[in-house]
Order: structure tokens, then sequence, then C-alpha cells
């Protein structure tokens, strides 16, 4: 709406952007991956030749 002040633009700027920022930083710490441990080993084991 334009005839809101610029003040309350700025407000609802700061709101979201921390709503966002708050967000991905739960998604992102919140979900654990699975370890790879077993394809490690696997990978580690293998011999690597390069034929060139």
């Amino acid at each position: 709406m334009p005839q809101m002040a610029p003040i309350n633009w700025l407000m609802l700027f700061m709101i979201f952007s921390m709503t966002l920022i708050i967000f991905n930083m739960l998604n992102y710490f919140l979900i654990l991956p699975s370890s790879p441990s077993s394809e490690n080993i696997n990978f580690k084991k293998q011999s690597l030749n390069w034929k060139w």
C-alpha cells in the first residue's frame, strides 16, 4: 500500500528477513543427514588405478 509510512515498510522488511533467516537456520541445523560411513569404507578399499 503506497500510503503506508516508509518506516512501516522497513519494519515489515526486517520482520520478513528475520523470519526467513530463522526458518532457514532451523531447517539447516535440525535435519541430520545420514552418515555415509559404509560408502566411505567401500570407497577406501577400492584401488584407484588410472589407465591413461
